[in-house]
């Protein structure tokens, strides 16, 4: 039995983290300032501590990692548009509180954080699959200051030998992700249009493709990161190594839900990428990580928990 720290631990991915090492019976701390995260997400998670605090303040690191074994730092505004419209926010949450997590950890004597970084940092790059050995080329403030945090993270692995690993991640979903906020994830939103016969809208001409990971394969991965031999210092992608283009994300919605959906396109947006798809060879040689779920398979999961949810409500 260990001792974790989950940052944004009643958000989407912290929760569900949460939830499996919980199971797993170890100790959990979560610390969250719910801006983007819920109590409710936490419901279930049973006996855990929680601090209602902010990252960019120095003093709530600090009391979030006492007596704690490992770090799994989710905490961020995870969204490109919202860093587009306003940088400064979005900087101070996913770059300040980084770097405020890492001190305290150092301080406190953490044997590992494990730092949640994102796909975005590659940009267009036309080589695919994305290997880690890829330059950045970030389009978005979002692209950039996650990929800052992998460079503080190493930094403070060399500098301070404080042991650190990058899990980079392909855009999640899954059951808790928000569908309501005009910043949700593609298929939340599109769930929820679906669901509620709003109008579904796709931005560009939805050849664009994504590498389009279910929730349980992410938390797989990371926590394998957390005591993995071998890993400090890298970075390691968590995907499912394939692409779904957003028109196939639409045929599958329509098979599922047996409706027939006809979106109206729009635009493309400022900072967004055209295709994403992940090399996962190092996670496989690395963390000994495959798949658990496919992508099919967890639009499955992912609509019958919305529909519940409406239900509920």
């Amino acid at each position: 039995m260990a001792s974790y720290l989950v940052t944004g631990g009643a958000g989407f991915i912290g929760s569900h983290l949460v939830d499996e090492l919980v199971r797993q019976g170890h100790v959990v701390k979560v610390v969250d300032n719910l801006t983007t995260g819920h109590r409710r997400n936490l419901k279930h998670a049973g006996d855990i501590e929680f601090i209602k605090g902010d990252l960019t303040d120095l003093k709530v690191a600090r009391s979030a990692v006492r007596s704690i074994d490992y770090v799994l730092h989710e905490a961020a505004i995870p969204s490109v548009q919202r860093s587009v419209l306003d940088p400064l926010i979005s900087h101070r949450s996913n770059v300040d509180s980084t770097l405020n997590i890492l001190i305290a950890a150092r301080d406190a004597g953490v044997k590992r954080v494990v730092y949640a970084g994102s796909s975005s940092a590659y940009g267009n790059s036309p080589s695919l699959p994305k290997s880690e050995k890829l330059s950045a080329v970030p389009l978005s403030p979002y692209a950039i200051q996650k990929l800052v945090g992998e460079h503080y993270a190493r930094l403070f692995m060399e500098l301070y030998e404080l042991e650190t690993v990058t899990v980079r991640y392909f855009n999640v979903f899954g059951p808790r992700q928000e569908f309501l906020s005009q910043y949700s994830g593609v298929i939340s939103k599109f769930i929820g249009a679906v669901l509620e016969g709003r109008q579904l809208i796709i931005y560009g001409d939805g050849e664009q493709t994504r590498d389009f990971t279910y929730v349980r394969n992410v938390v797989d991965g990371t926590l394998k990161a957390c005591t993995a031999p071998g890993v400090t210092g890298r970075i390691i992608n968590i995907a499912c190594g394939g692409r779904v283009s957003i028109k196939k994300l639409l045929r599958t919605l329509s098979e599922l839900t047996g409706k027939t959906i006809e979106p109206v396109f729009q635009d493309a947006r400022s900072g967004d990428i055209r295709h994403s798809q992940a090399d996962i060879s190092l996670a496989r040689m690395l963390l000994d990580y495959r798949p658990l779920t496919s992508f099919r398979e967890g639009m499955e999961q992912t609509l019958q928990w919305y529909r519940e949810q409406r239900e509920v409500d």
